[in-house]
């Protein structure tokens, strides 16, 4: 892919997108969240952490050289506890084309914009 797919001006700077450090999913259940992840992708945690001052606690699972973050609120005041209870979690993993397996983050949480996060199938 050339850089001019993935440049954009804003603010008279060059802004190039080559990587993403990690993709945060909230979650009720941290533990819970953990399982699933292990048992369904066979993913490990690699990092675990209470963040008190904002007030989350976090694993990270590595993807290439990305992560997945699947962080709580570890109080009902916390942004994470309050993002969830107006929205909910709605990352639902499920059977994508090609074999592969898809979720949908829906535009009111993505700035306008539908994103899908698709994981191919090593099989394939």
């Amino acid at each position: 892919m050339s850089k001019e797919c993935v440049t954009t001006e804003w603010r008279n700077k060059k802004v190039i997108l080559n990587q993403i450090d990690h993709v945060a999913i909230a979650v009720h259940d941290l533990e819970a969240a953990i399982e699933y992840y292990g048992k369904a992708f066979g993913a490990e945690v690699c990092h675990r952490e209470n963040v008190e001052k904002d007030a989350v606690e976090e694993a990270l699972i590595r993807v290439g050289e990305s992560y997945i973050q699947l962080t709580t609120g570890t109080s009902p005041d916390s942004p994470i506890s309050i993002f969830l209870e107006k929205r909910g979690e709605d990352q639902e993993p499920r059977p994508g084309s090609r074999g592969t397996t898809v979720a949908f983050i829906h535009p009111k949480g993505s700035f306008g914009t539908l994103i899908e996060l698709v994981q191919e199938n090593p099989e394939e």
